[in-house]
């Protein structure tokens, strides 16, 4: 019988496996653990707990309901973030703000956005995401009432903070509550997803938000966000559930019951059908547990309806200093940094597009009021949708073909191949948008970019924190604010750099220049394919001693 180094029994860690390093396709039908009920030969990764409150057991119908819940969120608090990008002119003149302070509030705001999460991640692995998701939400509503009454620089600069602050986890939690739900062969499809409500709500708020202004006024531009954000505070109310799990088993866990079902595995191919659960697993899977615990019983009672609705995570020893001080430290992790850094360099495209559009549209020739500057944001749109399903469904079909190739071992440098494409279309797209800008071309080249920049942007989002959970899942938690903090803290530079780049460059060499720093930087993708591996194994001592850690502590999720 095959074995992997990730293999183990329930309660030990295997300290000799590369972290990110799986089993993911059983070849030989030999790994004596869980396998997915619609691919059989597909390991389940992590191995599931018996316990039906375990998110991982959920049914389909439960497990996308949590989802929902975290897009939904993600959705109106990536638009009450969005809102000044097609109307920055207007609003400058209605706020008495310049269009540079307008950038800085935004560089501001990305900022907290980061290190914000240095409190409301701790906070939500402490006392519960659901509790942070609605004070999130509640918060965020207040501060955009606020918005159209911050008027000058030092209002406007204090309402940036507040709402990057309070809209914090919008960057990272989601993608917890994902790896709470989700196994590694199918994560990607819904990373992809929560890419598509946030990318696509940064760029389809200035489609609606142009309209808005021009119809009803600037005041309505932040009022309706803010009413969309409160009824979203009541769905989540009522409908969110907690995905917080103190999980006591890490990666692929040996089990009796799927050892003594892979030895009958022919005789039940050739002499009956496969019986497949709710919940996507084979019956033989589903009551296959570790060493030591009992099968879940049928009809095992779950939570109510009301006992999903308690605010409060049940009682944890109070860990969130040591958890923001732990983010801080995996600064030094190279995986962790580099998904910071790859994310935030698809994250200043972005903001550079976001930060000129307004003033390259509604200026000559083009002349477009703001109405229709939000208009062409149309196109980002679809660069999302087609990015989110091909760094989303076609990744985790990418992965698996690659493992299958690799003797049924899952590389987290395999995803990453997928960069080669956004590393080109990025330069392209910056030099058609600046040179297009600067020599007056048919304003469906300029539009043209803004989608294929938007495509990139995308991807980046995906693939870098895609990269990141493969790598370090049990700690994803944390490792994600270390991520979002590298990623934000560059944005916060690019806010205060953008206008004065321009002005003193002008668009063509501001964007000819953008375009090389952006062609040299994607590239760094390909010193992760060839060296990632070994770096994730010189951490490898360092991450199961505080997996360990946190395991004796009950603070695995």
């Amino acid at each position: 019988m095959s074995t992997t180094p990730a293999m183990q029994s329930h309660g030990e860690i295997e300290e000799s496996a590369v972290p990110g390093t799986v089993h993911l396709v059983d070849l030989q039908h030999t790994i004596a653990t869980r396998h997915a009920g619609n691919q059989k030969d597909i390991v389940l990764v992590p191995t599931p707990s018996a316990d039906p409150e375990d998110p991982l057991n959920w049914s389909p119908k439960r497990k996308h309901l949590a989802l929902a819940c975290a897009l939904l969120y993600t959705w109106f608090n990536g638009i009450a973030l969005s809102v000044v990008y097609s109307v920055i002119v207007p609003l400058s003149s209605a706020l008495s703000v310049t269009v540079a302070d307008l950038n800085a509030g935004t560089g501001y705001m990305f900022l907290f956005l980061g290190w914000g999460l240095l409190f409301w991640q701790p906070f939500a692995l402490q006392y519960g995401k659901r509790l942070t998701y609605l004070v999130s939400l509640a918060a965020l509503t207040a501060v955009t009432v606020w918005g159209p009454y911050a008027r000058g620089n030092g209002q406007w600069i204090a309402k940036s903070i507040l709402t990057g602050f309070f809209a914090a986890p919008i960057e990272a939690l989601p993608e917890t509550t994902i790896a709470d739900l989700f196994f590694a062969h199918e994560r990607g499809t819904y990373l992809g997803w929560y890419a598509w409500t946030l990318a696509g709500s940064n760029f389809f708020a200035p489609v609606i938000c142009g309209f808005i202004n021009d119809g009803i006024g600037y005041a309505w531009v932040f009022y309706i966000p803010a009413i969309f954000c409160a009824a979203t505070f009541v769905f989540l109310l009522f409908f969110m559930e907690e995905t917080n799990y103190d999980r006591r088993i890490i990666g692929v866990v040996a089990t009796p019951e799927s050892r003594r079902s892979s030895e009958k595995e022919a005789a039940e191919d050739a002499g009956k059908e496969k019986k497949v659960s709710d919940d996507g697993l084979e019956r033989k899977d589903r009551l296959a547990v570790p060493a030591g615990v009992a099968p879940p019983l049928e009809g095992t009672s779950t939570k109510t309806f009301w006992q999903k609705l308690s605010l409060i995570d049940k009682p944890r020893p109070f860990m969130m200093h040591y958890r923001a001080w732990q983010s801080l430290k995996l600064l030094s992790w190279p995986v962790v940094f580099y998904s910071g850094f790859s994310y935030g360099t698809y994250l200043i495209y972005f903001n550079i597009l976001n930060a000129t559009a307004s003033l390259v549209l509604s200026g000559p020739p083009y002349n477009f009021r703001p109405a229709i500057v939000g208009l062409t944001y149309i196109s980002c749109v679809i660069g999302v949708t087609a990015a989110s399903a091909f760094t989303g469904v076609f990744s985790d079909r990418f992965i698996i073909r690659l493992a299958r190739k690799n003797n049924g071992i899952s590389e987290p440098e395999h995803r990453l191949w997928l960069f080669a494409i956004s590393t080109l279309v990025i330069p392209s797209s910056l030099i058609l948008w600046g040179v297009g800008a600067a020599h007056g071309v048919h304003w469906f080249g300029l539009v043209f970019a803004m989608g294929t920049t938007a495509f990139a942007n995308t991807m980046g989002v995906t693939l870098s924190v895609a990269y990141l959970i493969d790598t370090y899942r049990d700690i994803s938690g944390d490792s994600l604010t270390t991520c979002i903090i590298i990623r934000n803290t560059m944005s916060f530079a690019i806010g205060y750099g953008i206008t004065p780049w321009v002005e003193n460059l002008g668009y063509q060499n501001c964007f000819i220049s953008a375009a090389f720093v952006g062609l040299a930087i994607c590239s760094v993708f390909l010193v992760m394919v060839r060296w990632g591996k070994s770096l994730r194994e010189k951490k490898r001592v360092h991450y199961w001693a505080e997996v360990k850690r946190r395991m004796d502590a009950g603070l695995v999720h």
